[in-house]
């Protein structure tokens, strides 16, 4: 796999433990990077070789957690119920759109920027080339891995990823539902068939192909798990949705056994825990875990950027020291988390609605 101070929304109106877990994913991803792109991690490796091999190769392993939280809040939005309950679906695409390009675009700006200016004195591979007008075009339209384009900023994948399986959610539970009109023979939660099969298909077969990592289909995978644990949060026989998790993860698990999946498995059954049993996750509503939830998305858009900066800093004045070099790694996370909460005052926070009562699409996060 390829290396997912704001007024907060009382805790009352948000879904447990959705924060918590965007915070957890959030904080190990950008710790994988800084053990990824170096030349910090370099340095420190010498001294820490087991947490910075953790990090490389474990901590990236929380892009699971958003892949099953997004399937969890696109279920809520989607098909509450299992049946979808949306009329206009082109426009539920474009809103979702529009909900994750400009925190993106602004990102990719500023990591532009920032790269320019290192550049000529952080001669390292991490350093992404001056951008070409087709990657510029990829990026906006989310197609950059698709059409072969190198990304300009690292996790950028995953948004386009985000986009694709919204979308392909959108049009399953579309054609389910035109189906059920034309023949209605067929059950109404049809879409919840057809998510159950191409779930099976991704887990199965999409997802042992490394070659469809960069579309939607090696994904679906984790993304329905998601879906069904929202549907077995809300409904009063939560077994037959707990049995169909367990059995495609099983599955799953016992033809290829895959530590990502398993991640996957965990993270969809505790969001049914904490769904179903208030006090599991009274823990998880510490101000500052909902806090950094809610900039989760932001800070994983604009860390790179505060990653190269720091990088090119250190290395110019502390090249060799341990001790340097490991205080940079700690001062990169923490800016990040502040460079973060600044694209969401500045940019993310205004694509969404002013109430809560807004319409709940407006509020999915990845």
């Amino acid at each position: 796999m390829k290396t997912p101070v704001a007024v907060l929304t009382p805790s009352a109106q948000r879904l447990p433990g959705i924060d918590a877990l965007k915070a957890l994913g959030c904080v190990l991803i950008v710790w994988h990077h800084l053990a990824f792109y170096g030349p910090m991690s370099d340095v420190v490796h010498t001294a820490a070789p087991g947490l910075m091999n953790w990090l490389y190769d474990y901590a990236r392993m929380a892009v699971q957690v958003f892949l099953v939280v997004g399937g969890f809040l696109a279920a809520s939005v989607l098909a509450p119920e299992g049946v979808a309950v949306f009329q206009q679906p082109g426009r539920l695409i474009l809103r979702r759109y529009q909900r994750l390009a400009p925190p993106l675009l602004v990102a990719l700006l500023v990591t532009t920027v920032v790269a320019a200016l290192v550049r000529p004195w952080l001669p390292h591979p991490s350093v992404p080339d001056m951008p070409t007008v087709w990657q510029v075009l990829a990026h906006v339209f989310l197609l950059q891995d698709i059409v072969g384009q190198e990304a300009l900023s690292a996790g950028i994948w995953y948004v386009a990823i985000d986009f694709q399986l919204f979308v392909m959610s959108v049009l399953l539970f579309t054609l389910a539902c035109h189906a059920h009109r034309r023949w209605p023979g067929l059950p109404a939660r049809a879409g919840v068939w057809v998510v159950l099969g191409l779930a099976a298909a991704s887990l199965l077969v999409f997802n042992r192909r490394t070659e469809l990592d960069m579309t939607g289909l090696y994904f679906f995978g984790a993304y329905a798990l998601g879906m069904l644990a929202w549907w077995a949060s809300r409904s009063p026989w939560p077994a037959r949705w707990l049995l169909a998790i367990a059995v495609l993860g099983v599955l799953a698990l016992v033809l290829d056994f895959r530590g990502r999946l398993l991640v996957a498995l965990v993270v969809a059954l505790v969001l049914v825990a904490l769904q179903r049993s208030r006090r599991a996750g009274r823990w998880l509503e510490a101000p500052w875990l909902l806090q950094l939830g809610q900039i989760s998305y932001s800070v994983f858009l604009i860390h790179f950027a505060v990653v190269l900066g720091v990088n090119a800093v250190v290395s110019q004045f502390w090249p060799t020291q341990l001790v340097a070099n490991a205080l940079g790694m700690l001062a990169a996370f923490g800016l990040s988390l502040l460079a973060g909460q600044a694209l969401y005052l500045g940019v993310e926070s205004r694509r969404r609605p002013a109430r809560v009562s807004a319409p709940p699409e407006a509020r999915i996060a990845p």
